[in-house]
């Protein structure tokens, strides 16, 4: 018989305890995922992820002591490191840009429903990026008026796009969109397997370094709007 996964384990960081209680309440009730730890600032959400670990960690972009954009190195300096995903609010663009750079795994909105935000935890662990789709597209567009390179440059753009398959730039049109590996195979109606191989198919493709890369891409073609 083959052995239960190990729960994901998840650190929280935010200085609002009422959104600490929610989202822990939330992630109680969620199959294989466990709270191990919580922090109320940046610099304790590093302490308390060198001594726990986690895999995912939630981190608030504003907060005292050390906000969640100066978290975002040590903590990816861990070893081994948790796939950072920042929690914020609409408005909030400029600095989830800067948060994305940094090298955070995506951002996900604070008003986001349970089921999103639990979904977001997994896609998180399994190494997708988590990017929420109520600001996707404003992220997106700021990125591209502020001339964030795509991979290769503009120049190649078309030719790109030209390697893919007509299913692999349904796939990139969805990256596009922010929508997570489930969520892209319940739209197409195929298997989560499938649909991580040929995202794996876009982003060699395409020379995208990162999903970003790769929605930023799809943004440029006209391939997602």
């Amino acid at each position: 018989m083959t052995a239960p996964a190990p729960p994901i384990r998840v650190l929280l960081a935010d200085d609002e305890a009422m959104i600490r209680h929610g989202v822990r309440l939330i992630l109680r009730h969620a199959d294989g995922i466990e709270v191990v730890a919580e922090a109320a600032d940046g610099r304790q959400a590093v302490e308390l992820a060198a001594a726990h670990r986690p895999d995912v960690a939630l981190v608030d972009i504003r907060m005292p002591v050390c906000d969640g954009l100066a978290a975002i190195a040590p903590l990816l300096a861990l070893d081994p490191a948790p796939r950072v995903v920042m929690l914020t609010t609409f408005g909030d663009e400029a600095n989830v840009i800067r948060a994305l750079r940094e090298g955070a795994a995506g951002f996900l909105l604070k008003d986001e429903g349970p089921q999103e935000l639990i979904s977001a935890v997994r896609a998180a662990a399994a190494g997708d990026a988590v990017l929420s789709p109520g600001v996707t597209g404003t992220v997106i567009g700021r990125m591209l008026s502020g001339g964030e390179p795509a991979a290769g440059g503009p120049a190649r753009t078309d030719e790109r796009i030209a390697r893919l398959t007509t299913r692999e730039r349904e796939v990139l049109a969805m990256l596009g969109e922010g929508l997570s590996n489930q969520r892209i195979a319940e739209r197409l109606g195929i298997g989560i397997g499938t649909v991580k191989t040929h995202v794996r198919a876009v982003l060699d493709k395409t020379g995208s370094a990162s999903r970003v890369q790769a929605a930023l891409l799809a943004h440029r073609t006209g391939l997602a709007s």
